[in-house]
């Protein structure tokens, strides 16, 4: 019989290798994994055959989840790791049935994302005044987020190379390894262009920090917060906010939901719905507002 972390190491290693799943990602799965390998330990089970785990060592294990009163988020992340672990090990021959596939998800409330308005995204976009390097750098970035909907893990590992200024493209690394090609606006073309007359460094990232460095997910949301008190706007945001901006700019703009599907490099189509929601409540505010026999 071999003990659980041979199968917990096998499962990480498809993932990691054959999936290409994002190293933030590894990281849940492995401690999604490794709490439930404590559990086996600290209830007996150490020595359990992985083909004798069935829902009823599971429904103990998610009730001791409940007891540390883990939000229904975690909860519901943790029961995706299992239900996805031991599907690999049906796959794979090692167990017949999937012990987990009916674990119940905890009803989760919708968190609409929050999104800028288009006169607060040009209050951000323009603080950023003087000509040094810096300022531009900041500038360009900002102007390429809200440009591209591009997430900032995206952004930060951008290549010199993986930009077109005169087509007016880029080239971004998503999720999964899966590549995709964005449009560039005028103004951000514009900046980049500015910013990248202003260097003098050999680094090959398209952002760089003040030692000429890749530039760190850290280091833009410090630069966005640094606009953010600057312009005394009383806004908590993350630097996501700009491609939850994006998204809902567009279709309150009239862009169809497949493109921005693309465009923000979603699997699926019901992930980006969520920005209809945001544009529907735009659209009922505009109608009470206008309409004579609205209220």
């Amino acid at each position: 019989m071999l003990p659980f972390y041979y199968y917990k190491d096998r499962f990480l290693d498809y993932i990691r290798i054959e999936k290409n799943y994002s190293p933030h990602t590894l990281l849940n799965y492995s401690i999604d994994l490794r709490d439930f390998e404590e559990f086996l330990k600290n209830s007996g089970m150490e020595e359990i055959d992985i083909k004798d785990i069935d829902y009823f060592v599971l429904r103990k294990f998610l009730v001791s989840l409940s007891e540390r009163k883990l939000n229904k988020r975690t909860l519901s992340r943790k029961i995706s790791t299992l239900k996805s672990f031991f599907k690999f090990l049906v796959r794979e021959g090692i167990i017949k049935s999937n012990p987990a596939s009916s674990l119940i998800y905890p009803k989760l409330e919708k968190n609409l994302p929050h999104f800028l308005t288009e006169e607060e995204i040009s209050k951000i976009l323009d603080s950023p005044i003087d000509d040094k390097e810096l300022s531009v750098r900041d500038k360009a970035m900002l102007e390429f987020l809200y440009s591209t909907g591009a997430r900032v893990s995206e952004m930060a590992s951008l290549k010199i190379e993986d930009i077109d200024l005169n087509l007016g493209m880029a080239k971004v690394c998503g999720k999964g390894g899966k590549e995709r090609l964005l449009p560039l606006g005028k103004p951000a073309i514009a900046t980049i262009k500015r910013y990248l007359g202003l260097r003098k460094d050999s680094c090959p990232y398209l952002f760089i920090n003040n030692r000429a460095k890749k530039i760190s997910e850290r280091g833009v949301r410090l630069i966005i917060d640094k606009y953010i008190n600057r312009l005394s706007l009383s806004l908590k945001i993350s630097p996501h906010i700009f491609r939850h901006s994006f998204a809902t700019h567009l279709l309150n703009r009239g862009a169809d939901l497949r493109s921005v599907q693309e465009l923000l490099g979603h699997s699926s189509i019901a992930t980006t719905q969520v920005y209809t929601h945001l544009t529907i409540d735009s659209l009922r505010k505009i109608y009470e507002q206008a309409h004579p026999r609205a209220r």
